[in-house]
């Protein structure tokens, strides 16, 4: 989903990509990912690849632990091969969830699930590399893969109603179309470190659909129910909106509202089921 975002971003800006799928690009396999970045040679990698499926990550622990951290070292190697600038995407549940105020990026980590604790592995592997940022991200929706978004539409069109959503997790949504263009914005300006995007306002999960179906059916009714009425195999942070002070400084703009992203994602959609 990312990736393809990524992608269609510096298309749109003229700029030579080789997108990569996990068939061509596995990136548990160095050899495989230096002979790439040999034959391009790139002046940034992206690396939009990882185990995103969350209640699997608790029972498939080793898989994650290897997809989202260990594996990382290997694009590490392959940014070094060419000298290449690398963003490495990590995310929101590298954080306990237990704050009241956004995370800044220096805040203490304290992932409560695997597949947090798999992300900020895959942190430590690529900031051993001098030329990498890590860019923090949340509750991402856009075209080309399953998100939240997709999922409460289709339950809407199918007359799944009243829908039962958690209202006491809160977050911030993430329009892919509008990271790519962030990460395309920070390589711009040469950013290292670890960096915090998404987009604006802080939401709970039942917020968020009930603006879905505000779009998709107004007559629609999403009753806020609590996490503990809706128990699931991993842990998610009951806080997770994270601070974006420093992006908004280094591109000089302010985030995107996550409301523009989601009309025009269901717009894309039309009526497609």
């Amino acid at each position: 989903m990312l990736g393809r975002a990524v992608a269609a971003e510096w298309r749109r800006h003229g700029r030579a990509v080789l997108a990569l799928s996990r068939d061509q690009a596995d990136i548990r396999d160095r050899s495989r990912l230096i002979a790439h970045a040999g034959r391009f040679r790139p002046r940034l990698i992206v690396n939009c690849a990882a185990f995103t499926r969350v209640d699997d990550c608790e029972t498939e622990r080793d898989l994650a632990l290897e997809i989202n951290g260990a594996a990382v070292a290997n694009v590490v190697a392959a940014a070094e091969h060419v000298g290449a600038d690398l963003i490495h995407l990590s995310s929101d549940y590298v954080f306990d969830g237990e704050a009241d105020a956004p995370y800044r990026e220096g805040a203490i980590t304290g992932p409560r699930s695997v597949y947090g604790e798999s992300k900020l592995r895959g942190e430590h592997q690529a900031l051993r590399y001098e030329r990498t940022l890590v860019l923090r991200a949340s509750w991402l929706f856009g075209p080309g893969g399953p998100n939240f978004a997709a999922t409460i539409r289709r339950l809407l069109r199918q007359g799944r109603v009243p829908l039962r959503v958690v209202d006491d997790q809160v977050g911030c949504p993430t329009y892919t179309p509008f990271l790519a263009r962030a990460i395309r914005e920070l390589a711009a300006v040469g950013k290292r470190g670890v960096l915090h995007y998404r987009n604006r306002e802080a939401v709970s999960w039942h917020g968020f659909a009930t603006e879905i179906a505000n779009v998709v059916d107004a007559g629609a009714e999403v009753v806020p129910v609590s996490t503990a009425d809706f128990p699931r195999p991993a842990p998610r942070p009951a806080y997770s909106v994270l601070d974006v002070t420093l992006f908004e400084t280094a591109v000089g703009r302010r985030v995107e509202p996550w409301i523009a992203g989601l009309v025009s994602y269901l717009e894309t959609l039309g009526n497609d089921s």
